[in-house]
């Protein structure tokens, strides 16, 4: 896997390259510190990752990512920032990770095993067959963290005014969207939209019980959670489960 790190502190840079070759076998093929010249230099080189400091000069990280998210072939992109105030916009790019200064080493190294294991699932071309469980993963934001998930792992999300929670079965989110716009970031195979408040995971539905006024209610596996079909829905709702 090929990399370059934008960061204009010398030693913050230099720093982040040694983690990297201590922790993993990425390769750092070129380090830059200005925006302009990152765009220029991918216009003759594939990278597979990009480290992108957002305080950069010419052409700020945020900016540049904007750029880059516009190509066909997108590498990773992992911010790398000492503010923790831009994590929403880096979301919004769908960025890899989101990464504060001063780093934790840890922290990197959770971050390397992650990207190292996302190039070579992205690198291996899947069997036309293989359509059982989809590799299809969605950013989700956990304490200023962006943490890149399986939709498989996503069991229900519930809409909270202009936000929305999502649950996994043992971590919820807190995303900053109304769940109209979450649930179009979602598969619709996998994923269906019960209720003004709620969608959940097709999948992950254990049991379906009779309700008031000819609707449902749903209980998921593995949480002690229940799921209300609307009435609106029922009628798709039971063309999809075949009832």
């Amino acid at each position: 896997m090929k990399a370059i790190i934008v960061e204009d502190e010398v030693l913050a840079q230099q720093e982040l390259s040694w983690l990297i070759k201590e922790h993993s076998k990425v390769e750092i093929v070129a380090t830059f510190e200005d925006g302009l010249d990152v765009l220029k230099y991918l216009q003759h080189h594939d990278v597979d990752a990009i480290f992108l400091d957002i305080n950069i000069p010419s052409l700020d990280g945020v900016l540049l990512a904007q750029n880059i998210s516009k190509f066909a072939n997108k590498p990773f992109i992992i911010f790398i920032t000492a503010w923790k105030e831009h994590a929403v916009e880096a979301f919004e790019l769908e960025a890899f990770d989101y990464i504060l200064k001063p780093y934790q080493e840890s922290r990197i190294i959770g971050m390397l095993q992650k990207l190292e294991a996302a190039g070579q699932q992205r690198n291996t071309t899947a069997p036309a067959s293989a359509t059982a469980r989809s590799n299809i993963t969605i950013n989700l934001i956990k304490d200023e963290r962006i943490i890149v998930t399986d939709i498989n792992d996503i069991y229900y999300a519930e809409a909270h005014e202009k936000m929305t929670f999502v649950y996994t079965r043992r971590e919820s989110y807190v995303m900053p969207m109304n769940i109209t716009e979450f649930c179009s970031r979602l598969p619709e195979s996998h994923f269906f939209r019960c209720h003004r408040s709620y969608c959940v995971n097709l999948n992950k539905i254990r049991e379906i019980e009779p309700w008031f006024n000819n609707t449902y209610i749903l209980r998921l596996r593995d949480l002690d959670f229940e799921v209300p079909v609307s009435r609106s829905k029922v009628k798709e709702f039971r063309q999809l489960m075949r009832l």
